[in-house]
């Protein structure tokens, strides 16, 4: 298995967006007649369930890039489900809708389909995936061990799914409970380099437990047909705005980590702790989003998320200065670290009493095109 090396840490979205009936916001089950007015598209593309559509952006040169791209497919992808009677809304859950979900009626999800059974039917989640170029299998590795202590941060800041179902979970994150109980997902195993990680795939294939690198989902992935590292933790955002934000905030910290010798690795990155530990922040983080206390070391000295997402942030402003993304960074503070999508589904819900209502306002926010955002694309379309 070779790496594929990028020259540069371009960047690269697969957005999970939620097929809403029109006027019942419930989920529908449209993929199928949506997608037959994109029959060779690589943009525009099915999933495991049938109310899901994938955007997938190109190689992109940064988040700008990426949402100006974002943009493009979205405003006919709208239209084309209005022809069918549909909406479109980002979350990681929907709010109210019961039924199982279906699986389409592709070979390698119908395989998935028999794989997982009623797991399979149960997994009605939507995400946000980040791709990064690397420039090596050794980088894409040294990143992936460098960022799993940083996951629960990540998951905490994109963490949009509080309802299940029609009831207040009482999670932030409840997506991550949700593919917590599937085979493969969540946190990656600790490899040294490329060679191990080369080591672990072969001898999982031996074992049956895998066939190809789709088959692992874990929250960070090396892709090596792509040349990337690929970050899978997110919920998928309501608005282009916390798309931005998100692109920005993870593309600069893996390109910090990515570059760092280990003897200038900054304190405020999270440092490696026993599994139980790591297993433990995770689940806070999925419970109380940036309000959760984290286990910071070894000693047991827990310390607030929140707090830890602002070091984070100072830490990579550099960075983000230097590629360019510190416009969108700074919607990161002015956007999710104020409301971060859990808590806007709960105000939504608190104003409404109404989950219906909750799912029309992330339909909107869906539909939002923010002047000052738009104008950032703008200028970045002129300056290709």
């Amino acid at each position: 298995m070779e790496f594929r090396s990028c020259t540069t840490h371009s960047l690269g979205a697969e957005v999970e967006l939620q097929l809403l009936d029109a006027r019942t916001l419930d989920l529908a089950d449209g993929i199928i007649p949506l997608i037959e007015f994109y029959p060779a598209s690589t943009r525009i593309k099915p999933d495991l369930i049938q109310s899901c559509v994938e955007m997938c952006t190109p190689v992109c040169a940064d988040s700008s890039a990426a949402i100006r791209s974002i943009a493009t497919l979205l405003d006919p992808l709208q239209a084309r489900c209005e022809e069918l009677g549909m909406a479109l809304a980002g979350a990681g859950t929907h709010a109210f809708g019961e039924r199982l979900a279906l699986i389409t009626p592709l070979p390698r999800y119908q395989a998935m389909g028999r794989e997982h059974g009623y797991l399979g039917h149960h997994q009605i989640t939507f995400a946000m995936h980040l791709h990064v170029g690397m420039r090596s299998g050794d980088e894409a590795i040294r990143v992936m061990r460098r960022l799993t202590p940083c996951l629960p941060a990540l998951l905490a800041l994109a963490a949009n799914s509080p309802f299940w179902r029609g009831y207040d979970t009482m999670y932030a994150c409840y997506r991550q409970r949700i593919l917590a109980s599937s085979r493969h997902y969540g946190r990656p195993a600790y490899f040294d380099g490329w060679r191990d990680f080369q080591a672990f795939f072969a001898l999982a294939q031996r074992t049956g437990t895998i066939s190809t690198i789709k088959d692992i989902h874990w929250d960070i992935r090396p892709q090596p047909d792509l040349g990337t590292i690929e970050l899978r933790v997110m919920d998928c955002p309501s608005s282009l705005t916390a798309m931005a934000a998100l692109m920005a905030f993870a593309r600069s910290l893996v390109v910090h980590v990515a570059d760092a010798t280990d003897s200038k690795l900054d304190g405020r990155l999270p440092p490696q702790l026993p599994d139980w530990m790591e297993a433990d922040n995770y689940y806070r983080a999925s419970h109380r989003g940036l309000e959760a206390e984290v286990i910071a070391d070894g000693t047991g000295r827990r310390a607030s998320l929140r707090e830890q997402v602002n070091a984070l942030v100072d830490l990579i402003r550099p960075t983000a200065a230097q590629l360019g993304e510190l416009v969108n960074l700074r919607r990161l503070e002015t956007s999710l670290l104020r409301e971060p999508g859990y808590a806007r589904q709960r105000e939504l819900d608190w104003r409404q009493h109404s989950r219906r209502d909750v799912v029309d306002g992330l339909r909107q926010d869906l539909l939002a095109r923010p002047a000052e955002l738009l104008g950032t694309m703008a200028r970045a379309s002129g300056a290709d």
